[in-house]
């Protein structure tokens, strides 16, 4: 997960390509991500959670915050994605999606982490 948000941060969308499962390249839009990548500035990546995804596993699933910045705006990307290992080692991404969050208050902290109230975050 990290080298493909540095990949995206470097511009380096064939290795975030490359690093897709062949199975689902087919719905890799390269001009979109190219696009996307240049014209963001990106500030970080956490990772929230992982399960499986050590050296001896097959699969694993991380769930990540990556920020950036586009349009003067700041956003906080938040996914769940899964991998697996290909022959070789490399892990390639094969799915993501949001994460499922508990209902959330108008007044509570945001979910995404940012430290703001949800109704002025990812609720606006």
């Amino acid at each position: 997960m990290r080298s493909r948000y540095s990949a995206y941060a470097l511009g380096n969308i064939g290795y975030v390509e490359s690093t897709t499962a062949p199975e689902t390249r087919d719905d890799f839009d390269r001009g979109a991500a190219e696009s996307w990548a240049k014209r963001s500035t990106w500030l970080g990546l956490r990772i929230v959670s992982t399960e499986r995804g050590e050296p001896c596993d097959d699969e694993g699933v991380v769930e990540f915050v990556a920020t950036y910045e586009t349009s003067g705006e700041r956003v906080d990307h938040r996914e769940r994605s899964e991998f697996r290992k290909a022959a070789g080692g490399q892990w390639l991404y094969v799915r993501g999606a949001a994460p499922e969050l508990a209902k959330v208050g108008r007044n509570d902290p945001c979910p995404c982490g940012s430290g703001k109230k949800y109704k002025k975050c990812c609720g606006a």
